[in-house]
Order: structure tokens, then C-alpha cells, then sequence
């Protein structure tokens, strides 16, 4: 398994995170949380006065934020500038303003470098909205994962830092479905040869554990 990539693509509240994890501490791989270092970057924009809605003012800072992310599943971590920002980038104006940072394409250059470069020789999971697409499109292993809005509604205020009404979050997930898989650059989208797993009726644990067998399918233990 140290040369494995599981590519872990879908939209927000589908699970990725939980599974992504659960996976990787299975099966003894690192963890990379690709969707983490865009909000890293877009919380970086907003304590600096960059106007998230001015594409060229973005381009112009993309490579400026100085990202360190930890691989580890039990633990990951995410850091700009030296701070610990893993409780920062899940407020409520980040989430708002991440998908027009993360559609400005100096930002997905500047961060596909870096994650190719984490990923390096494999024995990871990543999770993401075009990992399986643009990131890593030869892994071995790609899933894609769904539900439906109201499962991802709940999964996604639960994991806010900010009281939020479910349906207020339902209403701003699937604004965002539309935003990431209508942009030019790297559109949210199930990648070929991908196997889709819609999370809805199953436990954390039943799509982990189907991830698992989809893996060791391709390196037997």
C-alpha cells in the first residue's frame, strides 16, 4: 500500500472528510485534505483585505500565504503563516467566500503544485472536488462521493464553528454544487472510471469499509 493514491472527490457534506480519514487510518496511509488548503488560502485573502470577488486581486496574492499541511489522520492539521487556522477556515465568511477564491486559476495552480508534491509518491489519501479530475488523475483508486442535500445539510452545520440553521446551510451548499461545477477551471465532477458511492443510507463505518475493499481489490494485503 506506500505507492497507493485513493483519490476522494465529491461535494460538500457527502462525508469525504470522515471516510477520506477513516480509510487512511485503516489502512496506514497519510491524509490530505485538499478542500482545507483552499480555505486556508481564502481565510489568508480575507485577514488580508483582498477582495475575494476581484478575481485579479486574488491572482495578485496566490502565491503569498505560507501553507503547511500535516498529513496525519489521526490529526491533520492546516497552517498559514506559522498560525493554526484549522478552526478558522470552517467559519461561516470563509465558507461564503471559498468557492470564488478557489475558482481564481494562479490559486488552483499554486496549490496543484503543492499537493502533487505532498502526494509525491503515493501511500495517501485525498480528498477534494478534482482530485480524481486534474490532481491525481492516474490513482488507482478513485471514488466518488454523494448524498442528498439533507444529509449533507446536517453533516455540514454540525461541522461549522458558528450556529447555523440547517436549511440556511442546505440552501448554501447547493448554490455552491452549482458554482464549483459550472467554473472553467477544474468544475466539480465525477472522474472517469470512478466508483460512485452514494453515502445517504449507509454508516460512517459501511463506506469506509467499502473504500477498503476497493483498494485492497487493487493490492491485495
Amino acid at each position: 500500500m506506500s505507492n497507493v493514491v485513493v483519490a476522494m472527490d465529491g461535494p460538500s457534506g457527502s462525508g469525504k472528510s470522515s471516510t477520506s480519514r477513516g480509510v487512511a487510518k485503516r489502512l496506514g496511509l497519510r491524509y490530505l485534505d485538499t478542500g482545507a488548503m483552499f480555505r486556508a488560502v481564502t481565510w489568508w485573502m480575507l485577514e488580508h483585505g483582498v477582495d475575494v470577488e476581484d478575481p485579479r486581486a486574488v491572482a495578485s496574492h496566490a502565491e503569498e500565504p505560507v501553507l503547511v499541511s500535516g498529513t496525519d489522520p489521526d490529526g491533520p492539521t492546516i497552517s498559514v503563516d506559522g498560525t493554526d487556522v484549522a478552526g478558522p477556515i470552517r467559519s461561516a465568511e470563509v465558507t461564503a467566500a471559498v468557492s470564488a477564491v478557489s475558482a481564481v486559476p494562479e490559486v488552483r495552480a499554486r496549490l496543484l503544485r503543492e499537493q502533487r508534491e505532498i502526494i509525491g509518491e503515493g501511500g495517501i489519501v485525498v480528498e477534494g472536488r478534482d482530485i480524481g479530475t486534474v490532481v491525481v488523475p492516474g490513482a488507482p483508486v478513485k471514488v466518488y462521493l454523494t448524498a442528498d442535500p439533507e444529509a449533507r445539510a446536517a453533516r455540514r452545520t454540525a461541522e461549522l464553528t458558528q450556529p447555523t440553521d440547517v436549511e440556511a446551510t442546505r440552501a448554501a451548499l447547493l448554490r455552491r454544487d452549482r458554482y464549483d461545477s459550472g467554473r472553467a477551471t477544474a468544475p466539480l465532477a465525477m472522474a472517469d472510471g470512478a466508483h460512485h458511492i452514494d453515502t445517504t443510507p449507509y454508516t460512517l463505518e459501511e463506506v469506509v469499509e467499502r473504500v477498503v475493499a476497493l483498494v485492497s481489490a487493487i493490492d491485495p494485503p
